[in-house]
């Protein structure tokens, strides 16, 4: 009698054999059903992290976000939503993202165009192009032109996290919003409803911090509290952890605000000497390649090294190569199928209070009780 060869375990996972697509699947059956290999296989592994992982009750989720992303629209499209339900808790973006963001709560308009067009055409003719989305010279000007107008405001005058700058701003462009009678546009006018705060990484690299450094030629006092933020992205994550919970990244692009969004452990764990272990979800989806050795196209495996991802969470840790404007709304759409909405956390609300918590524990556990009890 012959025997069987024992199941192989490289061959335990589920076999390819997709049913035939008819037109009437929904963007979560085409994920679960189509997506069975190669980077959209990543993309399935991802959304179901998300959906599955990250949105458990007692996860924060940290949203960066660079890359032009709202002039396509998908500030509306997606991460507007994807807060309304609770799925996304904090974000660190590009002043790039915030600042065209901006143009649709002021009822400015974007339009689709293409990237064949005459570049020297367009200028002569008033036009701005971003790859494939045109708009008009004025846009600019009048977005410009209503910055320095709200930041003239008496509330304004005085240092501040960019966080607390981005809530400000927030509430006039809702106010602006409601006067042209627009629902909610604006990235930065939903945040400020929702109590979820936005920082940036590089306050001064966009044409929102051109327009605050102008405005200090003329003596304007608003100054923004870089060390704040530092220390409010780590409260976040610390406040996380201390109650018992897990924090979750999610990467668009990467660049600046991936790294801001990252060092927050390495703030907790390295500079400030708490212990720590690291982020317990990593998502990412980014177009640049790990060989490079840029931030952007880094794996997180490599992120353990600095401490800015859990070891032991590494299951729990996803990198799709692909662009995130083909991502972000199929996986949206995944998330809002596939999840209830989860109670808001409103973060900005408690910007305070977890402050103060991350600053008793450096105080009791980190670097300066390490000092203290070095002393004779």
């Amino acid at each position: 009698m012959s025997r069987r060869a024992p199941p192989n375990r490289f061959l335990s996972g589920p076999r390819i054999d997709p049913a035939p697509i008819t037109g009437r699947e929904t963007a979560a059956d085409l994920i679960d059903g189509a997506f069975l290999a190669y980077n959209a296989a990543r993309l399935r592994e991802g959304a179901q992290l998300l959906v599955e992982g990250m949105l458990q009750d007692g996860v924060t989720v940290g949203l960066s976000v660079a890359g032009a992303l709202t002039p396509a629209g998908l500030g509306i499209s997606a991460i507007i939503p994807l807060m309304e339900a609770g799925f996304v808790d904090w974000i660190v973006s590009t002043g790039a993202n915030l600042y065209h963001d901006t143009h649709f709560g002021l009822g400015l308009a974007m339009h689709r165009g293409t990237f064949h067009a005459d570049d020297v055409k367009l200028r002569e003719e008033g036009v701005v192009r971003i790859c494939d989305v045109f708009f008009d010279y004025r846009v600019l000007l009048d977005t410009d032109a209503f910055f320095r107008e709200i930041i003239a405001a008496p509330e304004f005058q005085r240092e501040m996290s960019t966080a607390e700058f981005h809530h400000l701003c927030g509430k006039y462009v809702r106010a602006r919003e409601e006067a042209l009678g627009l629902g909610r546009r604006s990235l930065l006018a939903a945040a400020f409803e929702l109590g979820v705060p936005i920082y940036t990484s590089s306050p001064g690299d966009s044409s929102i911090g051109m327009n605050v450094a102008a405005m200090a030629l003329e003596g304007n006092l608003l100054r923004f509290d870089v060390n704040a933020d530092v220390n409010e992205t780590a409260s976040i994550v610390w406040d996380a952890k201390a109650r018992g919970g897990k924090s979750a990244v999610w990467v668009l692009g990467g660049g600046s605000p991936k790294n801001f969004l990252l060092q927050t452990e390495p703030q907790i764990q390295e500079v400030l000497g708490i212990p720590e272990k690291g982020h317990d979800y990593f998502l990412a989806f980014t177009d640049a390649r790990p060989d490079t050795g840029g931030l952007s196209g880094a794996t997180p495996s490599e992120a353990v090294s600095w401490g800015k991802i859990d070891p032991s969470q590494l299951p729990d840790t996803v990198i799709c190569y692909a662009d995130s404007t083909l991502a972000l709304p199929l996986i949206t759409a995944y998330a809002l199928a596939k999840h209830p909405p989860r109670e808001r956390k409103r973060l900005y609300d408690r910007r305070r209070q977890m402050l103060e918590a991350l600053r008793q524990a450096f105080l009791s556990r980190g670097r300066v009780a390490e000092a203290d009890a070095g002393k004779p």
